[in-house]
């Protein structure tokens, strides 16, 4: 496995984040959030879900572009990836003009998007970095070219918490996949203990009736090594763009809160319930999308 912290003049790359800790900017109420990522015509992942995600937990969403994606509900259908130039001027253009605070990240796609990305990274230092390491879609068609692999490994440790799926913790650690919640997790000890960021790993690629989350950090950053959380699996085929809901909530959240438990603990209870009424939304032939605006219409009055 090729998948090492950034030393600086012999200092672990973990080391930049409590220093970057030190110039973060105050909690907001209404955190303004840029989602790095891929688009989804039929809304239900990418960064459409991501906007949703950010209005929805109370923050203001803003959008750059990686990748144009031809997609539904039933899968993949073209990847058109525009120029890194161009993906450069939008970084640049909300950069020079918004305080960022937050960003999440998410599809992008190849070498040269993830170097630029990480290039902008680099050159900002926005104040919270969630990276949702996107690799395999839900229908499970390919959205990360195999060449670029090392060079999202490379990126996690720029990133305050990185959230994988249990299939893309295992590629990150160039490892097989967990078959069991503890394996999930002790993989999740392996990637903080190595790259020094916070890991969310994520149970809802296993089988069971519980559905659990954990946050996990080596580092002693959290008030345990592995935080547990555990909730009903609900029984439901509309999971479409839940990995881009749950990054963009979680980064938005904890612009609010600073407390990586609290975040998850309140993202996933908004999730629960999302899940529980995206039937409602009868969106698609596939796999259907979330509902993330629940809570906003559940006192709606019928129709007639």
């Amino acid at each position: 496995m090729n998948l090492s912290p950034s030393t600086n003049e012999g200092m672990p790359r973990m080391l930049s984040h409590a220093a970057r800790a030190n110039q973060r900017a105050s909690l907001r109420s209404t955190p303004r959030v840029l989602s790095i990522a891929g688009t989804d015509p039929t809304g239900g992942a990418g960064i459409q879900a991501d906007l949703k995600s950010i209005a929805a937990n109370g923050g203001y969403g803003m959008a750059v572009v990686t990748a144009l994606v031809a997609q539904n509900t039933r899968g993949v259908r073209s990847v058109h990836t525009p120029p890194v130039e161009f993906l450069r001027e939008q970084l640049n253009a909300v950069s020079d003009d918004v305080v960022i605070d937050a960003v999440k990240i998410g599809m992008l796609a190849d070498v040269d998007v993830i170097r630029e990305v990480r290039s902008w990274l680099e050159a900002t230092r926005p104040p919270l970095v969630v990276l949702d390491p996107v690799m395999v879609a839900t229908s499970g068609d390919r959205l990360l070219a195999p060449s670029a692999e090392q060079a999202l490994r490379d990126l996690v440790s720029l990133a305050d918490l990185v959230t994988p799926n249990i299939p893309e913790l295992a590629v990150l650690l160039q490892e097989p996949t967990a078959c069991s919640w503890p394996e999930a997790v002790e993989q999740g000890k392996r990637l903080s203990r190595i790259s020094g960021v916070t890991v969310l790993v994520k149970g809802g690629h296993l089988t069971g009736v519980s559905c659990p989350d954990a946050l996990v950090n080596t580092q002693g950053l959290l008030a345990d090594t592995v935080v547990e959380f555990a909730s009903p699996r609900v029984d439901t085929s509309n999971t479409h763009g839940t990995g881009c809901s749950l990054s963009s909530a979680m980064a938005t959240v904890q612009a609010r809160t600073g407390d990586w438990a609290m975040s998850l603990s309140r993202v996933k209870a908004w999730l629960q319930d999302a899940l529980l009424h995206a039937n409602e939304l009868e969106v698609g032939a596939g796999n259907g999308p979330i509902n993330h605006f629940h809570q906003l219409f559940a006192g709606r009055p019928p129709l007639g």
